[in-house]
């Protein structure tokens, strides 16, 4: 509105400079109705198209050069003024310095074309409307990519906060509880003693992944996991592992998250087919890493998993089904009197 404003003030000012008043006239109405469309559309960033944008650029060019049409030979000032710089600007902004170079280029070279003789004066505002532009582009830039690190930096705080959150309500809770069970079974003794041993164990192995999630960086992305090298690990008596002889790279948390998967897999058979025996095999196909979970147990039966989420155990469709899809994977479950197989299925980039 401030440039708007300015051209019109100076084209009335000038206005004994006009050869054709009225074409002047319309020129200075087009460029008031035009800011006016403009303001409205850029005020929204779904009206920020690609076609807006070009429009812009090329009503500020059609009426740099309608000048020596309306102003005749020999004019000092165009009509449109500094009036340009607002497509300039918008350019600049929407596609950073590499618009505003272009932008300015358009103009600038249009604007030394249409003159009889190029003064210094003419050639110096020329010389400043690319700088300009390549200027306000490198800053809207530079402007972007700090929002962006803001951004991260706010969800990385965000995360941190709710990891020690949940750290806290599990230590207040969780922990503590299975802390007395392993207490009290160990001074009763018999059945109870054994189920204190269960409560201890997974006391152990709930501090461990509260630890493992406090060196996770917030992003959750740094580094790599070879999932060949972790899931081999897993191996022991009634369970094989198979997999390439070469390692299998996936991106930092969705190879533990994926890691984490096929254990909670192997801990499902223990737990409820003891004596059963589990294969694992590991492929890297294309884009994507499969993974085969397989036992020979009795199988599920039929009801079992609905059951079971309906009393609030969600060991399949979290710590298997959920970790997976949270990866932009799938999780198929098959299972019958000759077992139970889950054939996982992750994009190798992660997500």
């Amino acid at each position: 509105m401030v440039l708007v404003a300015n051209a019109v003030g100076l084209n009335v000012y000038r206005a004994d400079n006009y050869q054709r008043p009225v074409a002047g006239l319309v020129l200075v109405a087009v460029m008031i109705g035009w800011t006016a469309f403009t303001v409205w559309a850029y005020a929204d960033p779904a009206r920020r198209t690609r076609v807006v944008l070009g429009l812009d650029l090329a009503v500020a060019l059609a009426l740099l050069l309608a000048s020596p049409l309306v102003k005749g030979a020999g004019f000092s000032a165009t009509v449109p003024g500094f009036w340009v710089m607002g497509a300039l600007l918008a350019w600049a902004v929407h596609w950073r310095w590499r618009g505003g170079l272009v932008a300015a280029l358009v103009l600038a070279v249009s604007d030394l074309a249409i003159r009889e003789d190029v003064s210094q004066t003419n050639y110096g505002n020329a010389y400043l409307l690319v700088i300009g532009g390549v200027v306000i582009g490198g800053l809207a830039e530079s402007l972007q990519r700090m929002a962006e690190q803001r951004d991260t930096a706010e969800r990385e705080a965000a995360a941190a906060a709710e990891r020690a959150r949940l750290a806290r309500a599990v230590h207040d809770g969780v922990l503590q509880v299975l802390a007395l069970v392993q207490r009290r079974g160990s001074e009763l003794g018999g059945d109870a003693a054994e189920l204190g041993r269960l409560a201890g164990e997974q006391e152990t192995v709930l501090r461990g992944l509260i630890h493992a999630q406090d060196a996770v960086p917030a992003d959750g992305v740094a580094g790599t996991v070879d999932v060949a090298a972790e899931l081999a690990r897993l191996e022991r008596p009634g369970v094989v592992v198979a997999g390439p002889g070469v390692p299998v790279e996936l991106a930092g948390q969705a190879g533990r998250e994926l890691v984490a998967a096929v254990r909670a897999c192997l801990d499902n058979v223990e737990r409820h087919a003891p004596g059963a025996r589990s294969w694992v095999l590991l492929e890297a196909v294309g884009d994507r890493i499969e993974v085969s979970v397989r036992d020979d147990g009795p199988g599920i039966p039929e009801g079992r998993l609905s059951e079971a989420a309906d009393q609030g155990r969600l060991g399949v469709s979290e710590s298997i089904r959920g970790r997976v899809a949270d990866l932009g994977g799938t999780a198929t479950l098959t299972t019958g009197p000759e077992g139970t197989e889950w054939e996982i299925s992750v994009p190798r980039e992660g997500r």
